[in-house]
């Protein structure tokens, strides 16, 4: 058995648990820096941190039966922002927390439906993205 089986990754807003997810990406945070050129010091540069970047929060192959997801990008769509905060969590073989990022001011960007094929034995998945994360330990 695997200790982190398919779907292990849940994501939570606020705090109710909205989806299970196979893959979760864009867990990343870069700080750009600044090179500065001290006058009369020639072999130093000092480097000085300056704006950090975050990527969108990308969640594949997912699950669920509440509609809180699809709702909030609906909300969007009007024009209606309504940033929350959540988490993505990792979830062991029996379904307890192992690991929690979480992300903070986001609001849904994209949404990506299943591909609905009459032949096909996959059931009905989806994507979507968020914006902006921090990592907490459990």
């Amino acid at each position: 058995m695997t200790p982190y089986p398919a779907f292990n990754f849940s994501v939570e807003i606020g705090s109710l648990v909205v989806g299970s997810f196979s893959e979760v990406s864009g867990l990343h945070a870069e700080t750009e820096m600044e090179e500065y050129h001290e006058g009369g010091r020639n072999n130093f540069v000092h480097k000085l941190p300056t704006l950090t970047k975050y990527l969108n929060l990308v969640f594949k192959r997912g699950i669920t039966d509440s509609t809180e997801l699809w709702q909030w990008h609906q909300n969007v769509i009007a024009g209606q922002i309504q940033r929350q905060n959540g988490s993505v969590i990792l979830l062991d073989h029996t379904g307890n927390e192992k690991k929690r990022w979480n992300f903070a001011g986001a609001y849904p960007v994209k949404w990506v439906g299943p591909d609905l094929k009459g032949n096909s034995n996959n059931f009905c998945q989806s994507q979507g993205k968020r914006k902006r994360f921090k990592e907490n330990h459990p």
